[in-house]
């Protein structure tokens, strides 16, 4: 290992150690607002989609697969 390799140890330590000053910094209620922020603007930008842009769910996907499987079946 160089002096490059660890300068590179010790600039990535610096950045590790200020981001986890600046995240010990919030209070736990900056934080929960802030979560509450993300929350809104999410829920916020979902609604203003036309259910035809909307990702579908997990459960509507598997159940639209349910549906072609056993119509194929029938079929047969």
């Amino acid at each position: 290992m160089g002096l490059a390799g660890a300068a590179g140890v010790v600039a990535t330590g610096v950045i590790v150690v200020r981001a986890e000053r600046r995240r010990r910094a919030y209070t736990p209620e900056q934080v929960r607002e802030q979560l509450h922020t993300r929350f809104a603007q999410a829920t916020a930008a979902e609604s203003a989609l036309s259910p035809a842009e909307r990702e579908p769910t997990r459960a509507h996907r598997l159940r639209e697969r349910l549906r072609t499987v056993l119509r194929r079946r029938s079929m047969s």
